[in-house]
């Protein structure tokens, strides 16, 4: 039964509330990345872990199988990552949330008026749902959802869309939804990601070989249906094509494994110990699933992996830095809003 204006409902209906029948409607870009705790410390890793090993799309165990564990886990990580998160922490803040932000302002830069975009992060602040909800009662109707996940996995792409259904559950009127599932082999990305790695090549040299290092996840989920495998082994491919290089020139690893069960290989910590014992001296590094600098790029890869690669005999491991606010990934990012948008006013094909 329709509620009288009048109504007061849930604190978390309001901003739905606000947007009254004459409001004017806006085409929204939700960009989400995977988050970041507020500070380089225990405490703030804590809830933010929780957060993260709680989700189901990332540790699908039975749920009495898996809490016990994870209350172990969240006596011992939390003082571990704070350690590692301190190590590339910046005066402004996670490099991740500071890099993410500059994209989305970059972003919102070149679409100008056509949409308005807005930075949300799965797991910690903002949040999909608080995110959502502003860009309702800003009044956007239309809301294309860009996970910053180029290939696609359900414990990446796949709980990000979970996030915006519960988020639009909240809602009396859900905007219309896209969602861009991902863009691992769209030229525009993979030209931005060819021209990152020439550029830093014209600047530093190259080395003998090129690693692609992608985040890991279990091989049993590729087993059950996930289409990350293929997809970064694609992007791989289509990057060795642009770039032109020999098969053996550029190589393909998984990091960032964690626990006993199988992920998928190679290991990227194993792949620069045996390069570097088979001779290689100067050995390039990138990481094309990941939009923004990170954690896992800044800290496991520019030093962790780097410290393996020295210590197995090599010389130089020098890690690409991501694609982050470049005007390569920016001009990628908004093709794209505007092939998935359109239809949509302002959009090509829909009302001027």
């Amino acid at each position: 039964m329709p509620q009288p204006s009048h109504y007061t409902g849930p604190a978390d209906a309001a901003p739905d509330r606000r947007v009254q029948a004459g409001a004017i409607c806006g085409t929204g870009v939700l960009l989400v990345n995977l988050g970041t705790p507020e500070a380089p410390t225990a405490r703030a890793l804590r809830p933010y872990l929780a957060e993260f090993l709680s989700d189901p799309r990332v540790i699908d165990y039975p749920r009495w199988l898996w809490w016990p564990i994870l209350k172990v886990i969240l006596a011992i990580r939390p003082r571990r990552s704070a350690h590692a998160y301190a190590r590339i922490w910046t005066e402004a803040g996670s490099p991740l949330r500071v890099l993410s932000e500059s994209l989305a302002a970059a972003l919102q830069a070149e679409l100008g008026g056509q949409a308005r975009v807005a930075l949300a992060m799965r797991y910690g602040q903002p949040t999909v749902a608080a995110t959502i909800a502003a860009l309702q009662a800003a009044g956007v109707r239309r809301l294309l959802v860009l996970p910053l996940y180029p290939q696609y996995s359900a414990t990446s792409t796949g709980s990000v869309i979970d996030a915006v259904a519960e988020a639009l559950k909240r809602l009396r009127w859900p905007p219309e939804l896209r969602v861009v599932n991902d863009y691992h082999d769209d030229p525009a990305h993979i030209e931005a990601l060819a021209r990152r790695i020439e550029h830093w090549w014209g600047a530093h040299g190259r080395g003998e070989k090129l690693l692609l290092s992608f985040h890991g996840i279990p091989e049993r989920y590729v087993r059950l249906g996930d289409p990350y495998l293929a997809q970064c082994q694609a992007t791989a491919t289509l990057l060795r094509e642009r770039l032109r290089l020999r098969g053996d020139e550029l190589l393909l690893s998984f990091q960032s494994r964690v626990g006993r069960e199988r992920w998928l290989e190679p290991y990227t910590d194993a792949t620069v110990r045996r390069l570097a014992g088979e001779g290689v001296r100067r050995l390039d590094v990138a990481c094309p699933g990941f939009a923004v600098d990170c954690l896992e790029t800044l800290e496991e890869i520019a030093m962790q992996n780097r410290e393996f690669f020295v210590e197995a005999g090599g010389e130089a491991l020098r890690y690409i830095p991501a694609l982050n606010d470049t005007p390569e990934q920016v001009a990628s990012l908004a093709a794209l809003v505007r092939r998935h948008a359109q239809g949509w006013p302002g959009f090509a094909g829909g009302p001027s």
